[in-house]
């Protein structure tokens, strides 16, 4: 289920992005962002619809995904 992202209050959001940026695995390329850019990135990238916040029912987990992953499902 994809959770609009307008629709969480800011400190979840925000929360929600952080905990997703710091993630192992999560890969920003040969240079380093400070934690304000890979938030603002992410934010940018909610805002334009290419990801979206999606609730896993059956890990009772929530994760940011590629809106064209979702598609090709």
């Amino acid at each position: 289920m994809i959770i609009p992202y307008k629709s969480l209050a800011a400190d979840t959001l925000k929360n929600l992005i952080e905990e997703f940026v710091t993630r192992d695995g999560t890969d920003y390329g040969n240079y380093e962002l400070s934690m304000a850019e890979k938030v603002s990135a992410v934010e940018s990238r909610l805002s334009s619809g290419e990801v979206v916040i999606m609730y896993i029912e059956n890990t009772e987990s929530v994760n940011i995904v590629e809106r064209q992953l979702l598609a090709n499902s």
